[in-house]
């Protein structure tokens, strides 16, 4: 049977609201550092109720474009608000546990064997890796090239060559996840510092402090906002919003919030 007649998709208010702020930030000429207008402000001048700009701001800040420091407001994260397709930002939610719960199970398994396998040049590599990841925090990038080299040294350094082959079968997903983390405000510089314990234990030899270093530093990957970011969310849900809740304002143009037709 022909599926022609399927239901048609809709644009939930908050996207659209994701697609105000995005061209509000381009045409304003905001940077990173510059502060939104406040979410009660925003959903007076876009006409739409709270709880949609609350979930466009959740959305940005699961995608580490913007700050949200409790009681001081919403910051630009980057020079733009350019944020992936909120359909894909779902896939990645529903793959993601899966993801992390194999890369616990393989990478602490690797860092045991690293620390009864290593050589001297594998060791070299995994402080090579941490020192590029470090220069990249510097300059004020998330160190993802750095955290990369860094785990593909630790495998490297295991010399199980079946385990670098699951690690290679997941690399899109694991690379997925990697920038989910480091995008997470203030958790570069804590990777890195969890990486320096990793390579430690590894040096010295103690497979199995080794093996709880890499642990606890999975499990703070896992720690990331996409997982606790929930679109169909009751409280958060923008479609739920009527003409008559006490936000919602008349239909006009905000004053400088872009007025771009809404789909």
């Amino acid at each position: 049977m022909s599926d022609a007649l399927r239901p048609m998709g809709r644009t939930r208010l908050y996207e659209q609201v994701l697609d105000r702020l995005r061209a509000y930030v381009g045409e304003g000429g905001l940077r990173s550092g510059d502060r939104l207008p406040p979410e009660r402000e925003l959903a007076q001048r876009l006409g739409v109720s709270r709880a949609s700009v609350k979930q466009a701001i959740v959305v940005l800040e699961v995608q580490g474009l913007v700050e949200v420091r409790h009681g001081g407001g919403t910051y630009l994260v980057k020079d733009s608000l350019d944020a992936e397709p909120v359909e894909r930002l779902v896939e990645r939610k529903r793959r993601l546990p899966d993801v992390l719960e194999a890369r616990e199970a393989l990478e602490t398994k690797l860092a045991e064997l690293a620390a009864e396998r290593r050589t001297d040049d594998d060791v070299r590599a995994m402080r090579d890796a941490l020192d590029t990841m470090a220069r990249e925090i510097e300059a004020g990038e998330h160190g993802v090239e750095g955290d990369r080299l860094f785990h593909a040294a630790v495998t490297a350094a295991a010399h199980s060559a079946l385990l670098a082959e699951f690690m290679r079968s997941i690399a899109e997903q694991i690379t997925e996840s990697r920038n989910e983390s480091l995008r997470q405000v203030r958790r570069p510089a804590r990777s890195l510092a969890q990486h320096h314990a990793i390579l430690d234990a590894i040096e010295a030899g103690r497979g199995r402090a080794a093996a709880a270093a890499m642990r606890r530093h999975v499990r703070t990957v896992a720690k990331v906002r996409l997982l606790d970011w929930n679109p169909e969310d009751e409280a958060g849900d923008p479609d739920r919003a009527t003409d008559h809740e006490p936000n919602r304002a008349p239909n006009r143009a905000p004053d400088h919030v872009p007025d771009h037709p809404e789909a």
